[in-house]
């Protein structure tokens, strides 16, 4: 029997996964959906990639920062259940996305991986600040690849966050999908149904474009009511470097 609706596997660093997720509770909540609130880490799934050459400057502390709050996530769910991941991703999203832009973004990134960060996101939603001290325990890191590795296993590794999982363990898992403007009500189930639709045809493999609008977050500067700004993602990251 399957433990949830939907298997979400997320970092709580990346943007574009938090984009989905909004759109995902809205359609949880019309549907009445489970949702389970699994882990894959970016800077676990670029442990090959030299970053320096790669990425933006700023990408390393970013995504070790994700891997450290997913340390602390792992410790929650150890503690106190699934369902406070849920709660906690939330709390960590808002904290990050829906908040003015940085005045010194690489600064800020790395401060995502702290203890001044994470006790207060902690505290807000009933938890107790000590399970900070799971953000330099990297005895969580195996569960954490693991996961990471079972994300990959449904979708090939060419990918990155968010994945889903729709009616697991038998049903259909997808990259994304990527999206960077928040659906209304109507306009979230009809991407519902018309991504699982996609996802369920069984010769359907991708659909892709690297161009992407920078999500509405105010965090990137962008209002819910403004387009962002087009950029090339090539291999799903503001890459440095082709390769």
């Amino acid at each position: 029997m399957a433990d949830s609706d939907i298997r979400f596997y997320f970092d709580p660093v990346c943007p574009f996964a938090w984009m989905t997720s909004k759109w995902v509770r809205i359609v949880q909540a019309q549907r009445d959906y489970s949702v389970d609130w699994r882990f894959i880490s970016l800077r676990l799934l670029n442990s090959h990639i030299d970053y320096g050459a790669h990425f933006p400057p700023e990408y390393e502390a970013g995504h070790t920062a994700g891997l450290r709050l997913l340390r602390v996530a792992a410790r929650t769910r150890a503690e106190h259940g699934r369902g406070a991941v849920g709660r906690l991703y939330a709390a960590l999203g808002a904290r990050i996305f829906e908040r003015d832009p940085a005045q010194d973004d690489a600064a800020e990134r790395e401060h995502r991986g702290t203890r001044e960060f994470v006790e207060p996101v902690l505290v807000s939603i009933g938890l107790p600040a000590s399970l900070a001290d799971a953000l330099d325990d990297p005895s969580w890191d195996a569960e954490i690849q693991a996961e990471t590795d079972e994300a990959l296993g449904l979708t090939g590794k060419d990918v990155g966050t968010p994945i889903l999982h729709f009616e697991p363990p038998e049903g259909v898992a997808f990259f994304g999908p990527v999206i960077s403007r928040l659906p209304d009500d109507e306009q979230a189930a009809q991407l519902w149904d018309h991504v699982v639709a996609l996802a369920r045809f069984p010769g359907f493999s991708e659909l892709k474009r690297s161009l992407r609008e920078r999500p509405q977050l105010r965090a990137f500067g962008v209002n819910e009511d403004e387009v962002g700004k087009q950029e090339d993602w090539h291999g799903g990251s503001r890459r440095q470097k082709h390769g």
